[in-house]
C-alpha cells in the first residue's frame, strides 16, 4: 500500500512540472504566431461576476465585528455561531473545546492559516490556547470547506474552523505597521502584545506578532445546589483557586506575491505553565493539579497558477508539541506524565478548469465551469512519554481525494471522494498491546448543491451529504492499561438543507439584511466511549457502544442600519448592525436500548441556545476635509443563551441542569494623533473597556466547573 501511495504523491508532484514546459512551449509558439498571423478584435462585453457563494453552509466572524466582540481567545469568538456548544472548564486558562452539531469534539477540524493543528494523541484541540491579537477571520463549515482546490485533509472531518491570522496590508506611501496592546483586568490579568509588519519590497512582507499573559486566576463564586424536592442541599461563596495561568507567545511570517500567486511561511511558538482548579467534589474545593504545555511549529504553503485553467498548492508542516500533567496530591494517586508528539505534513493540491476560465469576470459563453480537482497529503506522527510499559506508537497516513465542481447558471453541485489508508507502528509492544491497530482503507463521499432561482436576486437553496470518520486516538488505543487496539473508527452521517438570502442598499435607512436556516439530521456509529472498569473509577475501558442521532435547526440572521447622518458619506454616520444566532437540537443516545439512558438528550446538548450582538458605530466628522483617519465610537452588546440540559443522557432530574445565560458590553473610541512626520504617518489611538456577565450570573458549563462572575478589562492601543 504504502509503495502506491508514494507513487500517487510523486505523480502529483511532478504535474507542476509538466505544466510549466507546457507553458513554455505555450509561450514560444505564441510568440511565432504574433509574427506571422493578424488578429481582429470583436466587441468586448465586460460584465459583472456572479456572487460566489458557499454551497456548503458557512459562518463568519470578521473585521470590525471581530474586534467589536469581548473576546479573550478564539473558544470565546465561536460561541456565537449557531450550531456550537463550548465546553469550558473554568478560568482564564481552563480548556476550552468546541462541539459542533453536537457530533463530538473529535469531530471538528481546527485549521490555522489553512494547515490543520494535529493531536494524535486524544484527537481534540484547546481553542483557549489562541489569542485574539492577530486573528482577521474565523469561519466555521458544517461538513467541509465549501470549494474543491484544497488539501486532502480538509475532506476528512465532519466540521472545521478555520483561524485566518492577518496578513500584512500597508496604506500608499507606508512601508510598515506597528500595534502596540496593552490588556488589563480582573483575575489579575496583564496581557501585552506587539505587532510588527515591514515590507521588504513591493513582493515580500514580514510578520512578528508576541503576546505574554498573565493572570493569578482567583474569582468568588456561589456554589447552590437544590435538590429535585425543590429543597437546598447548600448554598455557599467561595474563592477559585489555583487557576493562575503564564503563557507566551510568538509568530513570524513571511509573506510573498508571485504572478499569479503567493506564499508564505509561519514559524509559531507557544510556552504555557497553569493550574488545574478541577472539580469540586466531596466538599473538595481547591485542588493542586497544575500542566505545561510547549507547542511549536513551522509551516508554509505555495499557490500559483502555472498555465491557464491548471492551479496548483502545496503544504507542509512539522510541529513538536509537549505536555506535562502533574498531579503533587499522594491522597489520590501521584501523577507525574510527560508526553511528546510529532508531526510531519506534506501536501499537494491540483486543480483543472474543464470549461470556462477563472480570470473571466463572468461565466463563460457556454454557460458552464467545470472544474476537477485531485489532492494527497502524507501525514507522520510520534508519540513519547514516561508512562510505564508505553508502546511508542507511530502513525502513517496517506489521504487522497477527487473532488469535481460545477457551475451552471441558477446551479452550482459539488461531490468529492476522499480514500484514506493509516497504518501504526508500536516500537516497544507489550503483553497487554503485543501488535499495532490496523485499519482497512476508508472511502467517504460528500455531495452539495446549491440553486439559485433569479440570478438578480441573493437567494439559494442548498443542501448537502456527506459520510466521514475519525480514526481512534493513541489515547483510545494505547493508553497504559487502557487503550483498546480493537476499536472501529467512529462514522457519521450528515445530511443538511437550507436556505439564505442576502440583499443590500448603498442609500437610505437599511444597508444590509442577511438570513439563512438550515435543518440537518446527523448519525454518529460506533461512538467510542470510556466505561468503568471493575469496581473502582479510577480504571476504565475504552468502548465501541455508541450510536447517536441528532435532529437540529440553526438559524441566523443580522442587519446594518443608516440611524442619522449623511447617506452619501463614510463619516458623520451612526451605523447600527444587529445579528442573532438561534439553535434547537434534538440529539438522542441510542446506544443500549436496555437502559435507562437510551433516547435520552447526549450530555451537555440544550435544545435551546442562541446568541445575539449589537453594535453601534459612530464616524465622526472633522472640519477639515482630509484624508486622514477620523475618530470613531462604538458601543457593544452581547448575549450568550445556552437553555435546560442534562450533564447525562439518562435524563432524570438528578441530572438536570438549569438554563444559564451572560451579558456583556464593551465601548470603545479610536482617535487618529497630528502627524508630525515626513513619511506622513498618522498614529492612531485606541480605548476600550469591557465588562463581561454583567449581571453576575453564577453558572456552570460543565457541572461541578464554576464559571466567573461578573469581571472585565481595559484596552489600549498605538497604531502607526
Amino acid at each position: 500500500m504504502s509503495r502506491y501511495c508514494c507513487l500517487l504523491i510523486f505523480h502529483l508532484l511532478s504535474l507542476p512540472l509538466i505544466a510549466q514546459e507546457r507553458l513554455q512551449s505555450s509561450a514560444t509558439s505564441s510568440v511565432s504566431d504574433s509574427i506571422d498571423k493578424q488578429f481582429t478584435i470583436t466587441e468586448v462585453v465586460v460584465s459583472a461576476k456572479r456572487k460566489d457563494e458557499p454551497v456548503i453552509p458557512v459562518q463568519k466572524l470578521d473585521g470590525k465585528r471581530l474586534e467589536t466582540l469581548s473576546t479573550q481567545s478564539v473558544a470565546d469568538a465561536v460561541r456565537y455561531f449557531s450550531g456550537v456548544q463550548i465546553k469550558d472548564y473554568g478560568g482564564v486558562g481552563g480548556l476550552k473545546t468546541v462541539d459542533i452539531r453536537s457530533m463530538g469534539t473529535n469531530h471538528l477540524g481546527v485549521f490555522y492559516d489553512g494547515i490543520e493543528i494535529g493531536n494524535a494523541q486524544n484527537g481534540t484541540v484547546d481553542l483557549g490556547k489562541f489569542s485574539m491579537d492577530n486573528i482577521e477571520e474565523l469561519a466555521l463549515y458544517n461538513g467541509q470547506k465549501s470549494e474543491i482546490f484544497q488539501a486532502a485533509k480538509d475532506y476528512g472531518s465532519a466540521g472545521t474552523l478555520y483561524i485566518k491570522t492577518r496578513r500584512p496590508k500597508f496604506e500608499q506611501g507606508k512601508h510598515f505597521n506597528l500595534h502596540v496592546t496593552m490588556k488589563a483586568g480582573t483575575f489579575g490579568l496583564a496581557n501585552p502584545s506587539i505587532l510588527y509588519e515591514q515590507r521588504l519590497t513591493d513582493n515580500i512582507h514580514l510578520s512578528a506578532n508576541a503576546e505574554y499573559t498573565y493572570a493569578h486566576g482567583r474569582y468568588h463564586f456561589r456554589y447552590r445546589k437544590v435538590m429535585p424536592d425543590k429543597t437546598v442541599a447548600w448554598d455557599t461563596t467561595a474563592v477559585r483557586h489555583n487557576g493562575d495561568v503564564k503563557t507566551w507567545r510568538a509568530e513570524v511570517g513571511l509573506f510573498g506575491y508571485l504572478n499569479d500567486g503567493k506564499w508564505h511561511i509561519k514559524g509559531y511558538f507557544y510556552d504555557s505553565e497553569k493550574g488545574i482548579p478541577g472539580a469540586i467534589v466531596n466538599n473538595v474545593w481547591t485542588n493542586s493539579q497544575r500542566q505545561w504545555d510547549r507547542n511549536a511549529f513551522v509551516q508554509a504553503n505555495f499557490t500559483k497558477t502555472l498555465v491557464q485553467g491548471y492551479d496548483f498548492q502545496a503544504n507542509a508542516k512539522y510541529s513538536n508539541d509537549y505536555m506535562r500533567y502533574l498531579n503533587p496530591d499522594t491522597t489520590l494517586m501521584y501523577i507525574d506524565n510527560h508526553f511528546t508528539q510529532q508531526e510531519v505534513y506534506l501536501s499537494v493540491a491540483n486543480r483543472w478548469s474543464i470549461f470556462g476560465d477563472k480570470s473571466m469576470t463572468s461565466i463563460d459563453s457556454k454557460g458552464v465551469n467545470w472544474d476537477i480537482a485531485l489532492s494527497a497529503d502524507y501525514q507522520w506522527n510520534y508519540l513519547s512519554s514516561n508512562l510505564v510499559n508505553f508502546v511508542y506508537p507511530t502513525r502513517h497516513t496517506v489521504l487522497a481525494a477527487v473532488a469535481t465542481q460545477l457551475d451552471w447558471k441558477y446551479l452550482k453541485a459539488q461531490a468529492s471522494l476522499l480514500a484514506t489508508f493509516i497504518h501504526d507502528k508500536l516500537h516497544r509492544p507489550t503483553l497487554l498491546t503485543p501488535t499495532s491497530y490496523r485499519q482497512k482503507p476508508q472511502f467517504t463521499p460528500s455531495v452539495s448543491i446549491s440553486y439559485q432561482p433569479y440570478l438578480k436576486e441573493e437567494l439559494y437553496l442548498r443542501a448537502f451529504y456527506k459520510r466521514i470518520f475519525r480514526m481512534p486516538t493513541f489515547n483510545d488505543l494505547y493508553y497504559t492499561d487502557m487503550g483498546n487496539i480493537s476499536l472501529l473508527p467512529e462514522y457519521t452521517t450528515q445530511y443538511d438543507g437550507g436556505v439564505q438570502y442576502d440583499k443590500q442598499w448603498s442609500r437610505g435607512v437599511v444597508r444590509k439584511v442577511s438570513a439563512k436556516a438550515d435543518g440537518y439530521f446527523n448519525e454518529v456509529t460506533n461512538k467510542i466511549v470510556a466505561i468503568p472498569k471493575g469496581n473502582g473509577q479510577y480504571r476504565w475501558q475504552i468502548m465501541n457502544i455508541g450510536r447517536v442521532e441528532i435532529r437540529g435547526v440553526d438559524v441566523n440572521a443580522a442587519t446594518t442600519l443608516c440611524l442619522f447622518g449623511n447617506e452619501s458619506a463614510a463619516s458623520n454616520q451612526w451605523l447600527l448592525t444587529v445579528a442573532a444566532a438561534y439553535t434547537y437540537q434534538k440529539a438522542q443516545d441510542f446506544s443500549a436500548p436496555k437502559e435507562i439512558t437510551y433516547g435520552g438528550q447526549i450530555a451537555y446538548i440544550p435544545w435551546h441556545s442562541g446568541s445575539a450582538t449589537t453594535n453601534l458605530q459612530w464616524h465622526i466628522k472633522r472640519k477639515k476635509t482630509t484624508d486622514e483617519p477620523k475618530p470613531t465610537l462604538s458601543l457593544n452588546y452581547a448575549f450568550v443563551y445556552v437553555g435546560e440540559r442534562y450533564h447525562n443522557s439518562a435524563n432524570i432530574p438528578a441530572n438536570h441542569e438549569q438554563p444559564w445565560y451572560t451579558h456583556d458590553v464593551s465601548i470603545s473610541y479610536q482617535m487618529p494623533l497630528k502627524s508630525s512626520n515626513k513619511h506622513n504617518i498618522t498614529p492612531r489611538l485606541h480605548f476600550a473597556i469591557e465588562i463581561n456577565n454583567m449581571l453576575n450570573q453564577q453558572y456552570d458549563v460543565i457541572l461541578n466547573y464554576p464559571m466567573p462572575g461578573i469581571n472585565g478589562k481595559g484596552i489600549v492601543k498605538v497604531i502607526l
